[in-house]
């Protein structure tokens, strides 16, 4: 075979999206501005109904899409903001799965929460072989400080939230809301935690734009699931705007949308009360500062490439679910154990194509990983659990399902610039390797 150099995971940027960014920086407005709003409720119709293509324009869709996504500058700040909103601070836990990527933890800690993680089933989910959480261990873990669990859409697969949401409710009655200490996000904290009545669960979807589930017999699209929900846009994800982000969150009983959407705007510019954009309004330039909050709200050069994606999404997701096809048999011809992305319950974004050789140490899988690079195939693993991390431990012993699962772990190239002829000298390579291997 000619030697080719496949890249793991390089962006998908049309002329469409070129395009779109050109606009925006000649309209004179680039910072957050009408762009960013109407990708907001583009993303909002879309976790609603499934469809790319609503008309957001029109004065039906503002109404009812506004208040229910907010753009942000990464996922990481989405989900921090998330916690935020909830309360959660000094003394609160928060349990995460010890299988996830930093972000995930990370967010709780810079809110003063103690994360508690959590092992993951062994050998993952029994049907879509994802690193899911272990819902047993979860439920030993909730006590009366816990006030919320983050669960992770790995690969844009989805977790079994019914499960989650019936271990929440039947432990509600160790849950203790937050008191208001007047303060105006204080008050919305406890009124958030009051409503909800029970430890809230949280969805890190950084990998799950478009994903679904049958949820209380319906499907739902991630995002219109968990209590809270985080988005990644950044450069390697299904869907970009290079960096960025995106929070959203279920209807609260007794709170309005818009109170909720007014804080995350606060909260992401400073606490200060009036954006660049309504202060353009004639005579409006006064404003306040409520708090002394963050900068992370997205800008309109980033949502310009958004939109453009969006238009395009899926049609991507479609090609990602054909290189999906032909790695499934390719793996399963050779004994190799995978993520399932479709199930007659659930579709994932097609996020990630994680593969697990058996039968094999950290030595022999980072040996494959070097023969694929040196055959110009760039490959990954997806991940190396957090209490391996110096930042977390450095000590996975009381999580070895997390553990074994990662030890002979391979996540192979999945992304739309793929052809056909990379897709097939991917799995040739794959087949020689494993072959030379195991003769």
């Amino acid at each position: 075979m000619e030697r080719r150099k496949i890249s793991f995971s390089p962006p998908d940027i049309s002329e469409l999206e070129i395009a779109e960014v050109a606009e925006a920086m000649r309209s004179g407005w680039i910072t957050t501005g009408p762009r960013t709003k109407l990708l907001e409720r583009r993303l909002a119709a879309y976790i609603e109904t499934g469809k790319t293509n609503v008309d957001c324009t029109i004065q039906d869709a503002i109404d009812k899409y506004s208040n229910r996504v907010v753009c942000l500058n990464s996922a990481t700040a989405a989900e921090e903001l998330n916690l935020r909103i909830l309360g959660i601070r000094e003394g609160d836990e928060i349990i995460v799965p010890a299988y996830t990527y930093t972000a995930t933890a990370s967010a709780a800690v810079h809110c003063g929460a103690t994360v508690k993680f959590v092992d993951i089933q062994k050998d993952g989910d029994p049907v879509t072989h994802m690193p899911e959480i272990d819902y047993d261990a979860l439920e030993s873990l909730i006590n009366e400080k816990t006030k919320a669990i983050i669960v992770v859409d790995l690969g844009g697969i989805v977790c079994d939230y019914e499960r989650l949401f019936d271990i929440v409710e039947r432990k509600k009655a160790l849950f203790h809301a937050l008191e208001s200490d007047g303060t105006p996000l204080n008050d919305l904290s406890s009124r958030i935690q009051k409503s909800i009545g029970r430890v809230a669960v949280v969805c890190d979807a950084a990998h799950a734009l478009g994903a679904s589930r049958v949820f209380e017999g319906k499907k739902r699209y991630v995002g219109d699931i968990a209590d809270f929900t985080s988005f990644s846009f950044h450069a390697v994800k299904n869907f970009t705007t290079a960096e960025g982000g995106a929070s959203t969150w279920k209807s609260i009983a007794g709170i309005d949308n818009s109170e909720i959407y007014k804080f995350y705007q606060l909260m992401s510019l400073h606490g200060q009360n009036k954006d660049a954009f309504a202060k353009t309004k004639l005579g409006a330039w006064e404003y306040d500062i409520i708090g002394p909050w963050y900068k992370c709200n997205m800008t309109d050069i980033t949502a310009a490439i958004g939109l453009r994606q969006l238009d395009r999404y899926q049609g991507m997701l479609d090609r990602r679910l054909d290189i999906i096809k032909r790695y499934d048999e390719c793996c399963d011809e050779l004994g190799i154990t995978h993520l399932v992305h479709h199930t007659d319950y659930m579709d994932s974004s097609n996020h990630l194509y994680l593969m697990r050789i058996p039968g094999i140490d950290v030595e022999t899988r980072n040996l494959i990983i070097e023969k694929l690079a040196e055959q110009g195939v760039a490959t990954n693993v997806h991940y190396k659990p957090l209490p391996m991390m110096t930042a977390y431990g450095k000590d996975c012993s009381n999580y070895t399902n997390a553990y074994d699962y990662y030890h002979n772990l391979i996540t192979l190239p999945l992304h739309t610039l793929l052809s056909d002829e990379d897709v097939e000298y991917i799995c040739e390579v794959l087949k020689a390797i494993i072959n030379t291997l195991f003769d």
